[in-house]
């Protein structure tokens, strides 16, 4: 769940920001340089950029998984062999039923060639007045009746190669094939199992290109104006907090993930979602490249979205300033003088965030601001 706040960013760069004073004295810090940032936090998690999910288009026992998690595999690479008994029996009949017919349908050209004969002698002898009218018109009823039955029977063997095509497609199905290369990520079968394919194609595995990785976080709907495409974005991640991964938002999602436990779409559902629910979140989604390895699926990234960043900027905390009446720049500071005694001075105000406030005029680098309940007085 993404929160609203402005974080303070490479506070250590230039050693510690502020080093505490003497325990005798008031509380102070020292004026230093450093980058201050105004960020929407949020947190997110990590899924590969491109994968696919491998699943079996037929039914039937798996007789080989090849295919391990963590294993890489190549595009075209034989992951899965499934039982082709029953698809290897289905093409053997339909090649057998096409040899039928192929057979039915030579004898039928055969008979068809013999009708055109005796058609065209009836003919000639009807031309001799040798035969009768009755027997030219049987004979030429018995041509178009065998030339019917053979395009019948040529109909019948493309219709009989259509559905022999589709079975061998199908016992072609029963060897999965890695349709791209990558890293096997889950396996979601084993050997023996009886896989299902009636209604749904029941995965086998997935493979993932680790190479380069997305972030899906989930920005409030407080901050979610506050997000554009584009933006400059870091994230670290809970294994290892000292490094940061840089990126752009790619794109915010228009409309918050669905609740797993809610279906349909009616306009009751929705009005009792939103009554019901606390926080609204919205997806935001950007990319980085994890060429050596370090990001891992399903890692949680603690992401900070930059509205501006202003480094290299003397900086005081935000904590020891006193608003000036009539001036939204304008703040004063209780700043110890070299006898160590505090005297009060203005100061003017660039940007800040929660915590910090870069000073465009006041104090010097080094100089000492008290801080604490010293700082008000």
């Amino acid at each position: 769940m993404a929160l609203s706040l402005f974080s303070l960013a490479a506070v250590a760069g230039a050693g510690m920001l502020w080093g505490r004073g003497s325990a005798a004295e008031v509380e102070s810090v020292a004026v230093a340089r450093t980058t201050i940032e105004s960020s929407v936090t949020a947190l997110g998690v990590l899924q590969p950029r491109h994968y696919v999910d491998v699943g079996a288009q037929v039914s039937g026992q798996i007789l080989k998984l090849r295919a391990q998690p963590g294993d890489i595999v190549a595009k075209g690479q034989l992951l899965v062999e499934i039982d082709p008994s029953v698809q290897q029996a289905t093409v053997d009949a339909g090649r057998a039923s096409l040899a039928g017919q192929r057979a039915q349908l030579a004898d039928q050209q055969a008979q068809h060639r013999l009708a055109q004969q005796q058609q065209a002698r009836q003919r000639q002898m009807a031309a001799d007045g040798a035969t009768r009218e009755e027997d030219v018109q049987s004979a030429e009823a018995t041509l178009a009746s065998a030339a019917a039955r053979v395009r019948n029977l040529e109909a019948q063997i493309a219709q009989t190669q259509a559905t022999l095509k589709a079975d061998e497609a199908r016992l072609g199905y029963t060897r999965i094939y890695a349709p791209m290369a990558g890293t096997i990520v889950s396996v979601e079968a084993r050997e023996g199992q009886t896989l299902n394919a009636a209604y749904q194609t029941p995965n086998v595995l997935r493979i993932a290109d680790l190479s380069s990785m997305t972030v899906w976080s989930e920005v409030s709907e407080a901050d979610v104006r506050r997000i554009k495409a584009g933006m400059p974005v870091y994230f670290t991640t809970l294994g290892e907090s000292r490094r940061q991964w840089q990126g752009k938002v790619r794109q915010l999602l228009p409309a918050p993930p669905l609740p797993e436990n809610k279906s349909g779409n009616s306009d009751s559902g929705a009005r009792q979602s939103a009554a019901s629910s606390k926080v609204v979140v919205y997806t935001a989604l950007f990319d980085v490249d994890n060429a050596d390895g370090e990001l891992m699926p399903q890692m949680t990234a603690k992401v900070s979205f930059v509205e501006y960043a202003e480094k290299d900027v003397l900086a005081v905390p935000l904590a020891a300033l006193v608003p000036m009446a009539g001036s939204a720049d304008r703040f004063t500071a209780r700043v110890l003088r070299a006898d160590g005694k505090a005297e009060r001075r203005e100061l003017r105000i660039g940007v800040r965030n929660r915590l910090a406030a870069q000073v465009l005029e006041g104090v010097q680098a080094g100089e000492r601001i008290v801080v604490g309940k010293a700082a008000k007085e």
